[in-house]
């Protein structure tokens, strides 16, 4: 069989872009409901064990980062056949995860067009220096990039600038449009609506106990999930011209390989190559892809345990195509 080329994928994979509206709302439900009685147990557990309530919070973010998948799919337009239907569930799913719905459609939509292409980063990515750019770059420059990318600051303090900070004003791009600002402010508007009931229905120890450690647990695994798809060795960066969205999609995007329970809770979205080579490819329909064209599944494969050596690659090496360490550089 003739080796299919990069491009060659999307219209392969254009059949599997229908969305099922009765299998999206039992996506719903059984995202949402486990979210809320995970949240409920938590609270209970308050009583009990402090511990328990905790562990109880990791497994309801768990259900939080699927919930964001949902949106992230609504935000595609692949989630729903009907855009006010996408929409309707993007915004009150963005109140829930702290993600203004309009504000990361718009972001992310750059990084689907952009990503892999060297003169277009720091929209939606990892912004990634070249190892030539960290070397000419003056001790300043290379302090604040290692802090970036020094992994207690992305995954550990990234959480709290980003999903609890960042995100509630309209920052970055896109930001002079009508739209992001009514975004923010609306979202804003509804956590605060939520916050209060949270307070006074459960009160403020499990506003402070439960519901603070789920968006925080949340915003650590979103964020070390979205890192390894796009950060792992092998993948790829190009400069225009020859910059390519389908080689960038299929080279530029891992195939995470988790076992099948992180597969279902990340919402498969680790099959990110083939979501990158068609972005109107429902979540429920990704593994099915994978199964139809077995040749898919070697290309950019990582397991779990890689997935935490790509924590050291900071530098995309020009000469060597692939990503190094700063002991490397």
């Amino acid at each position: 069989m003739e080796k299919v080329q990069p491009k060659d994928w999307i219209p392969l994979i254009k059949p599997y872009t229908k969305p099922s509206v009765a299998r999206s709302l039992r996506q719903v439900a059984d995202t949402l409901l486990p979210l809320l009685a995970l949240f409920y147990l938590a609270h209970k557990a308050l009583s009990v064990s402090l511990l328990l309530a905790l562990a109880l919070d990791f497994v309801a973010a768990l259900f939080l980062v699927r919930l964001f998948i949902l949106q992230h799919d609504a935000g595609h337009g692949s989630f729903f056949p009907k855009k006010w239907m996408n929409d309707l569930l993007g915004f009150f799913a963005g109140v829930l995860t702290l993600v203004p719905y309009h504000h990361w459609q718009l972001s992310h939509a750059r990084h689907h067009a952009t990503s892999g292409n060297l003169d277009k980063r720091g929209v939606g990515d990892i912004y990634t220096m070249t190892l030539e750019e960290y070397l000419k770059a003056t001790p300043g420059e290379r302090l604040r990039y290692r802090l970036y990318r020094n992994p207690f600051v992305m995954f550990f303090l990234g959480p709290i600038y980003v999903f609890m900070l960042s995100y509630r004003l309209p920052l970055g791009y896109g930001s002079e449009k009508p739209s992001v600002r009514n975004s923010v402010a609306l979202t804003n508007l509804f956590l605060v609506l939520l916050w209060t009931g949270i307070y006074l229905g459960f009160g403020l120890k499990t506003l402070l106990l439960v519901y603070l450690p789920i968006q925080y647990f949340a915003g650590m695994v979103g964020i070390f999930l979205f890192y390894v798809q796009h950060q792992f060795e092998r993948t790829y960066w190009q400069q225009e011209p020859d910059w390519s969205h389908p080689d960038a999609a299929l080279h530029g995007s891992s195939f995470y390989d988790l076992p099948k329970p992180l597969m279902w809770l990340s919402g498969n979205i680790g099959i990110h190559h083939v979501h990158h080579l068609s972005s109107r490819v429902p979540m429920h329909r990704l593994p099915q892809v994978l199964k139809d064209y077995p040749e898919l599944r070697s290309i950019g494969r990582m397991t779990l345990w890689q997935s935490f050596q790509c924590v050291r690659l900071t530098l995309w090496d020009e000469n060597a195509k692939r990503l190094v360490s700063f002991r490397e550089a």
